[in-house]
């Protein structure tokens, strides 16, 4: 991923990172320092807007509440991207490939990414088929774009 930007801060023997979405400052772990490097990724190289993305939305999945690092929305408030975001030493193996796909079937988006700020897996969901094919990138938001 290219090189971002951040508002950080210290206090206490803590660093804290602005998060523009939630619009607060976030104790800098790993995981959200990889968080925070693919919404600029997704706003800046791909088009998404900050303002129809949402982190740690409440999903239910048998009867026990999750939480996803990422949902992008469409401009009629449709998710369609859901992110899972690792550390950097979390290898993407199939079993967190598959913690979001559980989390899919409740949203049912049509596009996944899982990453850990090294490597990145990207798929097309097909619900009817209830598969999924891996891609080489994510689209750009204009894609998604009613005309």
């Amino acid at each position: 991923m290219p090189t971002y930007d951040f508002r950080l801060k210290a206090d206490q023997d803590k660093t804290y990172i602005w998060d523009p979405i939630r619009r607060k400052y976030l104790v800098l772990t790993p995981e959200e320092w990889v968080r925070q490097n693919f919404i600029e990724y997704l706003h800046k190289e791909l088009g998404y807007s900050k303002g129809l993305m949402k982190q740690e939305l409440a999903l239910a999945f048998n009867k026990m509440d999750k939480r996803s690092d990422i949902v992008c929305f469409n401009r009629e408030g449709e998710p369609i991207l859901l992110v899972e975001c690792k550390r950097p030493t979390v290898k993407i193996t199939e079993r967190v490939f598959e913690q979001i796909a559980r989390y899919n079937m409740t949203l049912k988006v049509p596009f996944i990414a899982v990453t850990n700020g090294l490597t990145h897996i990207y798929c097309k969901v097909n619900h009817k088929e209830k598969g999924y094919t891996f891609i080489p990138e994510l689209p750009r938001f204009e894609n998604f774009i009613s005309a």
